[in-house]
């Protein structure tokens, strides 16, 4: 099967297609996942982690309060693009090298959005930050080549991703130092 026979399940397709449904897909999923987050913040367990490269071993390269602001952002903005991608495809009159490339892009949107859920379960839950770094590695990954596959051809919906490939960058370094401080340090670190 070439690329250009690749293809989404049809729900998935659908979900983009209606754009009340596309922006509230990724934001109603990211606030369930992050609800339990405020509680996990003011756990011991977090308070003890070291989470950022100065000398101080708490202050924060980026406020907690950034966060339940950005990310809602963060999610109705993907999901704009998604609904802007799936509607480039619509109008794609060919399976042409537009058409694989959007097709695998929303491919990747749903991908990353997966990754992007299991991200707070992993971190926050099972406290699991290499697990949890992995998985932001992938997501960033996953969305930096859904943005460029759809820069050419659809760059509205490219635009409405670079917030969020330059957040993820951000996420994925301070997990990544997060990770790095603390390895070892809690018992549940010890398994990774």
């Amino acid at each position: 099967m070439s690329s250009s026979d690749f293809q989404l399940p049809a729900f998935l397709l659908s979900a983009a297609r209606i754009p009340l449904v596309a922006v509230g897909l990724p934001l109603g999923l990211g606030l369930l996942s992050g609800y339990p987050t405020a509680k996990v913040v003011q756990s011991d367990w977090y308070k003890a982690c070291r989470i950022q490269f100065t000398h101080s071993s708490r202050s924060s390269p980026a406020p907690a309060q950034v966060f339940p602001i950005v990310w809602p952002l963060l999610y109705l903005s993907m999901g704009y693009a998604s609904h802007l991608a799936v509607n480039a495809l619509d109008g794609a009159s060919s399976p042409s090298v537009k058409r694989s490339d959007c097709m695998l892009a929303l491919a990747l949107y749903y991908a990353q959005l997966g990754l992007n859920i299991l991200w707070t379960p992993l971190f926050f839950g099972a406290k699991k930050t290499g697990l949890a770094l992995i998985d932001s590695g992938m997501m960033a990954a996953a969305t930096f080549y859904m943005t460029k596959l759809l820069a050419p051809h659809y760059p509205a919906a490219s635009y409405l991703l670079l917030p969020y490939c330059i957040w993820l960058s951000l996420a994925t370094y301070l997990n990544g130092g997060i990770w790095w401080l603390n390895r070892g340090a809690h018992g549940s670190e010890k398994q990774e």
